[in-house]
């Protein structure tokens, strides 16, 4: 195979590495910091505003975070952001109500977008164009390792105490700078000169059709927020049986889905997991039994780790390498937005009227992604 074909170079694990840290130490905080608010008085609303606040801080900035990656260079966007970080997991150690805890989180989801903004953006300047969404894939499954372990060890160290979360936390932020000192700057191409300051920052076409993620990741944040909750109230041990589940099901179906898409085509592979994420959310509305929430993990498993590294790599091949950091930051802000909307929104719907209705909630969401991406795509991605 050509040297320019090949995905599995030095760096490509350096950032495997971190990615691995950097969502194994967000893994440790985002199950356990709605049992922390608790535990402090405040309810299941308030329980889901930590993800909600990280991810709406995140979506809201990353299209100016992933423009400044562009610029700046990706190298010490994830060293400055790295830093950043771990100050914000030191701070989270120390406070007493839950009212401040909130209050640092979106600091936290501004540094976080700069982090996942550019790092999507250095791995695709990394990878070759036609096994792009393989190398996304396999990249993905760095925090598929995450999803498996860390919430596990975030529950035990939970017992110890809030403070070790959050120092784990903070002392792999540490690591991940560490890694991302060692890494190679891409070069950087010249960025267009004289288009408007909103287009330069700004990549629409990637915000608008992104729409589609915003759909489906409104389940993943009511997932990730109470699917813990939901298998303690339902008496189902361990609390990270999902997680657990869900990691496993990625770590076996990505890299071949990937390949796959690469192959027949990137469309016709996204297409199908959208459809599996909105079954796997109706499973999870019809009971939180040992069972269920087992086949729901398998079936939205299937569906959500495949969907993102192809829908990446379908988007990337309509964007110019100099705008990277900027479409990324554009998929990041529907993302986000999502996955903060769902986190708050199945808060609320929880409080009220229970956890059925709340996947429910989110089953109908992801569903009417499938119509959005079939309108939305053949008008916004266009070569050229």
């Amino acid at each position: 195979m050509a040297a320019d074909e090949r995905l599995f170079t030095p760096r490509f694990f350096a950032m495997c590495a971190f990615t691995s840290t950097v969502f194994v130490s967000a893994f440790l905080l985002l199950p356990t910091a709605p049992f922390r608010i608790l535990s402090l008085g405040g309810s299941e609303s308030q329980a889901g505003l930590f993800l909600g606040f990280l991810t709406y801080a995140s979506a809201f900035t990353a299209p100016l975070t992933g423009a400044f990656a562009d610029r700046l260079g990706k190298k010490r966007m994830l060293l400055v952001c790295s830093l950043l970080i771990a100050a914000i997991q030191g701070a989270y150690a120390l406070t007493t109500t839950y009212q401040l805890l909130l209050l640092l989180v979106p600091v936290h989801g501004l540094f976080w977008s700069g982090l996942l903004s550019a790092s999507a953006a250095y791995m695709t300047d990394i990878l070759p164009e036609s096994r792009r969404a393989e190398g996304i894939g396999y990249w993905g499954l760095s925090t598929m390792f995450a999803i498996a372990v860390a919430p596990s060890l975030g529950f035990l160290l939970l017992r110890r105490g809030w403070f070790w979360v959050c120092a784990a936390a903070c002392a792999l932020n540490l690591l991940m700078a560490l890694i991302a000192f060692s890494l190679v700057e891409v070069a950087r191409p010249r960025a267009t000169a004289h288009a408007p300051l909103f287009e330069r920052l700004v990549e629409w076409r990637v915000v608008a059709i992104s729409l589609t993620l915003f759909l489906y990741s409104f389940g993943y944040g009511g997932v990730t927020s109470f699917v813990a909750l939901y298998a303690e109230t339902n008496g189902v041990a361990p609390k990270s049986l999902y997680f657990t589940v869900l990691a496993v099901v990625v770590a076996m179906t990505r890299p071949f889905s990937g390949r796959l898409a690469d192959r027949i085509g990137r469309r016709k592979v996204f297409l199908p997991c959208l459809a599996l994420i909105a079954v796997g959310l109706a499973l999870l509305s019809l009971g939180g039994t040992r069972p269920l929430l087992i086949w729901s993990a398998l079936v939205f498993g299937t569906g959500f780790g495949t969907a993102y590294p192809v829908y990446a790599a379908h988007v990337m091949d309509h964007v110019v390498p100099e705008r990277r950091g900027a479409a990324f930051g554009g998929i990041l802000a529907a993302f986000d937005t999502g996955i903060g909307t769902g986190s708050i929104a199945t808060g609320w719907l929880i409080d009220h009227y229970g956890f059925g209705a709340a996947y429910a909630t989110a089953a109908l969401l992801a569903s009417l992604s499938i119509p959005y991406f079939l309108f939305a795509e053949p008008r916004l991605l266009k070569r050229g």
